[in-house]
């Protein structure tokens, strides 16, 4: 952000056309100093302008909360939207690798895996720094679950269309996937479902399992590999479960609530 008002700039504006005190031009130098090195917007300053007029008892400068307003949101261009893009690049990439040479080569299939690593490593990256950094946008909150889903999607199908993995394994987790999200939005205005310890570790175990899928494993790596992917699946259906719940709860209480309000109103 380049514009910032003279107004918001300097303090608060004196009637008349009179000129700015030296407390504010002293204020207007310190900032200024400290925006220089710091290397930040100076709408910072302008919202620090705002603050300092309320505290003096004067009128707020008229930039100051249209500053502050841009300051607060981050940017769309931020580190964690870029892993997310990373992400939504990745499933293409991933799709022609897994598939290429008929989908049965050793050395593009951990080609696959490897990009599938990243996507997933991502995954666990994103969010985190979006809320220890203050970089949640609304594209963040789309492009994400979005994300997230692509690559796990793109990874079972392949997987199934490939022979190596049961089509109900795929349809029962991209059907809870799909259902618990789709269920997420109906049950949104009387709150947010916040994710669980146990859909944490579903995300983890299914990563790992399609992870050992997605490599040309053999011998007791690819038992393994069966009985990771079967406690995916207990995991999906149980948590699956688990959030439907609360969303009955969450929703019950809403409504409760709704008619408790209009009632005192009535009264």
């Amino acid at each position: 952000m380049t514009g910032v008002p003279a107004s918001a700039a300097g303090g608060p504006a004196k009637p008349n056309g009179a000129t700015a005190s030296p407390r504010g031009a002293s204020g207007q130098g310190t900032a200024s100093r400290g925006a220089s090195s710091r290397g930040r917007d100076p709408g910072g300053d302008a919202a620090a302008a705002g603050v300092s007029g309320a505290q003096d008892g004067t009128k707020p400068a008229r930039g100051g909360k249209i500053a502050a307003a841009a300051v607060d949101q981050a940017s769309v261009w931020n580190i964690a939207n870029l892993l997310t893009m990373l992400r939504l690049v990745l499933v293409p990439g991933f799709v022609a690798l897994m598939l290429a040479d008929g989908g049965y080569d050793p050395a593009w299939r951990s080609f696959a895996w490897a990009a599938f690593a990243i996507a997933m490593i991502t995954d666990l990256f994103d969010g985190h720094l979006a809320r220890t950094y203050n970089l949640v946008t609304d594209f963040g909150k789309i492009a994400d679950p979005i994300a997230d889903k692509a690559i796990m999607g793109a990874a079972l199908i392949c997987l199934s269309a490939l022979g190596d993995l049961p089509w109900w394994v795929t349809a029962v987790i991209l059907g809870r996937e799909l259902g618990i999200t789709l269920m997420r939005f109906w049950v949104i205005r009387y709150g947010v479902i916040p994710a669980s310890r146990g859909g944490k570790l579903k995300t983890l175990t299914q990563g790992v399992a399609v992870g050992m899928y997605v490599l040309a494993l053999t011998g007791w790596l690819a038992t393994l590999r069966f009985w990771v992917m079967a406690a995916a699946v207990v995991l999906t259906v149980l948590t699956g479960l688990d959030y439907v719940r609360q969303a009955i709860v969450l929703r019950r209480q809403g409504i409760a609530e709704r008619r408790a309000a209009l009632e005192e109103q009535q009264a």
